[in-house]
């Protein structure tokens, strides 16, 4: 099945958006329950902090697949970030994704 990545960059400082978040995680933790093959997390600078935004992986029958599963995504529907939705390709390596009970 293809590989989709979202990229998305925060409107607010992290700090003001813990709700939206919580929804965030709490909507993968049940998508990967159900079986979706996705994982989630946030971007870090080059000190290790967070802040800037997020990424997700995640497979999908096609991009229109993908683009209706991301659309459901809290952060999405809070208007909190904006984001990209880009096939990609994998061409060289393994992709290992984390069981749902890695998630903090």
């Amino acid at each position: 099945m293809p590989w989709y990545i979202k990229t998305e960059r925060f409107r607010a400082p992290a700090q003001d958006m813990g709700q939206h978040l919580s929804a965030h995680r709490h909507w993968v933790r049940q998508q990967q329950q159900q079986g979706r093959v996705v994982v989630s997390g946030y971007l870090v600078d080059g000190h290790g902090q967070p802040g800037g935004g997020g990424l997700m992986v995640l497979e999908a029958e096609n991009h229109g697949a993908a683009l209706a599963f991301i659309q459901q995504d809290p952060m999405i529907l809070s208007g909190c970030v904006e984001w990209r939705l880009q096939g990609w390709i994998p061409v060289m390596g393994d992709l290992c994704l984390l069981p749902a009970q890695n998630l903090p």
